[in-house]
């Protein structure tokens, strides 16, 4: 399993938000190539890149993420906000290994169905968890369909993976909710991105244990909590 950085974009800065709740950012850098770079010098071999601007209805960051793709020289997956056929097939077309959608995937399946098959391996559904629920709309809202009702949905689509993040914990720095990841993981169709509360190497490689195709890790990485370049096998668990 590899531990992905995460490299979230909001007014063109990277942040690190509690609980994606705008205005608790507790990391502020200003310039995202150069955080992009950061952690591939360090030894990153994915990256995970989010919008929370046009998650949250702004102008989006799409030029910057094309950026990194085009000068940073590893693959990244690209979500947040992407609410469009023509969004996904600009990412694609620019180099991007992954298009993760959720918000409108959850809520207009029949999209979701058409994007994977257009896009076959290329598309992560983002199914965001809050109080056992999907969390829509930067996390601001609930979806009205299940978390099993979404499994029975994607079950045969060509998606490339699942990505789950646990709002329930998501940079609060007290670890994973075992319970939570080893019951998401085991119940989903497609290889699971587990994303929230990971803050040491014991998570990820609970995380790994369970089955996770890999973790996304944000503010213990910022924050040097965990240090995945120090690690024995760096940046995998």
């Amino acid at each position: 399993m590899r531990v992905i950085p995460a490299v979230d974009v909001m007014d063109h800065q990277v942040v690190q938000l509690v609980g994606g709740v705008p205005g608790s950012q507790q990391i502020v850098m200003p310039d995202p190539v150069s955080v992009a770079e950061m952690w591939i010098s360090k030894g990153a071999g994915y990256l995970h890149l989010v919008d929370l601007d046009a998650a949250f209805g702004k102008e989006g960051n799409i030029p910057v993420f094309k950026r990194i793709i085009e000068e940073c020289g590893v693959p990244a997956e690209v979500g947040g906000g992407i609410r469009s056929t023509e969004t996904v097939d600009e990412l694609v077309a620019a180099g991007a290994d992954r298009v993760v959608v959720g918000t409108k995937a959850v809520k207009e399946p029949e999209w979701l169905i058409e994007i994977a098959d257009r896009h076959p391996g290329r598309i992560v559904l983002s199914m965001d968890t809050k109080g056992g629920r999907i969390a829509i709309k930067g996390w601001q809202e609930s979806a009205q369909m299940t978390v099993e009702e979404m499994f029975d949905k994607i079950r045969d689509l060509p998606l490339a993976g699942v990505l789950n993040t646990n709002v329930d914990v998501e940079g609060q720095r007290k670890g994973i909710d075992e319970t939570q990841a080893r019951r998401f993981i085991s119940a989903c169709p497609c290889p699971v991105i587990a994303s929230g509360g990971v803050t040491s190497e014991k998570d990820a490689r609970i995380l790994a244990d369970a089955g996770a195709e890999g973790a996304v890790v944000g503010l213990a990485l910022y924050t040097e909590v965990i240090r995945p370049w120090e690690w024995e096998t760096p940046w995998t668990a």
